[in-house]
């Protein structure tokens, strides 16, 4: 190629070059900025106003979503379930009833803010102080039951902490009973710690039959009690549990809901409004049952196992349930596989695992249950072996 020819080549091909860079630069910032977009309403779509939130999955304990669920804030009546944890779990240990008559002390009476308006001396029956703490969220009713069950307010506190301690909950330290904040120095908990302590609560199952009341009464109907959590009758499938509200803390609630065989806890802490923190539950839930499914496999029974040296040749195989939480596109991709040993030596004890069921997804394992000798089956003896003898030399 001369030189003349070469200059024009090359003339011709910086003419494109700087005719097609900008459409080529323009075309990369615009997928760019598209990406950026399109990742920008990803999480807007699940950006709540408010200080935390999270989502767990109340069969499983895992969770779904968390936005700074970590941080220890104020969580006003929210308090309450670490209250009526501690009540029911006393009412089904047999250390009080549900009937029992429960007399009102001063310091009970003398509660402000939410409240049935106790007075000192008067006598209730233990459930209607429940229901009016679990509905109305009353400051007075939540002080009778803890000073009926431990003696003392101070007694029953140092008890909700260390029953915080036994749950995990490492971002909580509790002051008092009711969430009433004016006075305390570090009444703090988290919204993965409410979620904690909810999911103990609710699996004492008489709870959701008064959190999920909308309207009832007490003193034979003479008193109304509403249903502060207002998702419990706008809401599919809600069944309580809990809100608060106090000008440190904002607006929170931890609500409990089920759809379709799946049961959600949400926690929401410190919302500007009651209107804005009901919102973002009902946003938070409804993202939840639209996304995930709870996947189950019944107990069931393998094939018996056989078994050398026993009084027994063979002996029967059971597996538990198992559970998982999943995307809903997965539900129907779960493999099921067995791998149990052959033989086992006696003795064999009942419960003695052999074996398990898996559960994978592709490769992936998601989860695995033991399976186990249903009953137990002694090591042969010698006087068993000359029976059997006798009795087949008999037959011939």
């Amino acid at each position: 190629m001369n030189r003349k020819k070469f200059g024009l080549f090359l003339s011709v091909w910086m003419a494109l070059f700087l005719l097609l860079s900008p459409l080529q630069l323009f075309a990369a910032e615009a997928e760019t900025l598209a990406n950026d977009e399109q990742t920008a309403t990803q999480q807007e779509d699940l950006a709540l106003n408010c200080k935390s939130a999270i989502l767990m999955e109340a069969t499983t304990g895992k969770i779904l979503y968390e936005q700074n669920a970590e941080e220890a804030l104020p969580p006003a009546s929210v308090t309450k379930v670490m209250t009526l944890l501690l009540i029911m779990e006393a009412v089904d240990a047999g250390v009080v009833k549900l009937e029992d008559s429960v007399t009102v002390s001063a310091n009970a009476a003398s509660m402000g803010g939410s409240q049935v308006f106790l007075k000192e001396g008067e006598q209730m029956m233990l459930e209607d102080l429940l229901k009016s703490v679990v509905i109305a969220s009353a400051n007075d009713a939540a002080v009778a039951l803890a000073e009926y069950v431990c003696g003392s307010i101070s007694a029953f506190v140092s008890r909700m902490n260390e029953r915080a301690g036994q749950l995990g909950m490492e971002n909580t330290h509790f002051e008092n009973v009711t969430g009433l904040d004016d006075t305390v120095e570090n009444h703090k908990t988290s919204a993965k710690d409410i979620a904690l302590m909810s999911r103990e609560l609710i699996s004492h199952k008489t709870i959701l039959k008064y959190s999920s009341i909308w309207m009832d009464t007490i003193r034979d109907g003479a008193f109304g009690l509403t249903n502060t959590n207002r998702l419990v009758r706008f809401y599919p499938g809600c069944t309580g549990l809990k809100t608060g509200s106090t000008s440190k803390a904002g607006f929170c609630v931890s609500v409990t809901a089920e759809q379709e065989n799946l049961s959600l806890i949400c926690v929401i802490m410190g919302a500007e409004s009651r209107d804005i923190r009901n919102a973002a539950a009902a946003s938070l839930l409804d993202w939840g049952f639209a996304n995930y499914a709870l996947y189950t496999s019944p107990a069931g029974e393998c094939d018996p196992i056989r078994v050398t040296g026993g009084t027994e040749d063979a002996c029967p195989l059971s597996y538990a349930p198992f559970s998982c939480v999943l995307p809903k596109d997965q539900i129907g991709k779960v493999m099921r596989e067995e791998t149990v040993a052959k033989t086992i030596a006696a003795p064999v004890e009942a419960e003695d695992e052999v074996g398990a069921v898996i559960f994978r997804l592709g490769e992936t394992e998601i989860g695995r249950v033991p399976v186990v000798a249903s009953v137990s089956i002694p090591k042969i003896g010698f006087w068993e072996i000359l029976k059997r003898m006798l009795a087949e030399f008999l037959m011939v």
